[in-house]
């Protein structure tokens, strides 16, 4: 990965983790558990710095081995289990910290980049014509459905309906 690759890269993360951060503090205000911007910026860094970590092991090993598939979210994901190990030194820090963030607020700027990303590619997805946008409509419809229906089979269970 080329320098101006990893400051590419590292541009979005930050201002991933800046717009993560004040919308946790909205959204956990809102939940009745408040965590202020200050409280939630020690686990915000430790997810940046994990997922540059994990970056970095992606590309030292893209590097060395052309043909390998494996996804950066795959080492990050494996960083942050194993950061996260009782035992591991400062486990407990990185545990405490990330569990102050949560998920619901980490989703809005991906999101908010998938919408960017999809609106910058339209023309391409014009050109796939209409079986495109009708295997779209039945794949969201069928996992909202499948969603649906795990979700009350569960809630059954447990007792709450």
């Amino acid at each position: 990965m080329s320098k101006k690759d990893w400051l590419v890269n590292i541009k979005v993360l930050v201002v991933s983790c800046i717009i993560a951060t004040i919308g946790n503090a909205i959204y956990s205000a809102k939940a009745g558990d408040p965590v202020s911007v200050v409280e939630g910026i020690p686990g915000m860094l430790l997810l940046l710095l994990i997922s540059l970590g994990g970056l970095a092991i992606w590309a030292a090993v893209n590097k060395n081995h052309a043909k390998h598939n494996m996804p950066a979210i795959a080492y990050i994901s494996l960083l942050a289990m194993v950061m996260t190990i009782p035992g591991f030194p400062g486990a407990e820090f990185t545990y405490a910290s990330i569990n102050k963030i949560g998920l619901l607020p980490l989703c809005t700027p991906i999101l908010a980049y998938a919408g960017i990303s999809v609106g910058k590619d339209l023309d391409t997805f014009k050109q796939q014509g209409v079986a495109i946008v009708l295997v779209s409509l039945f794949a969201f419809v069928g996992t909202y459905i499948g969603s649906a229906i795990i979700a009350q089979i569960v809630l059954s269970i447990m007792g709450v309906i």
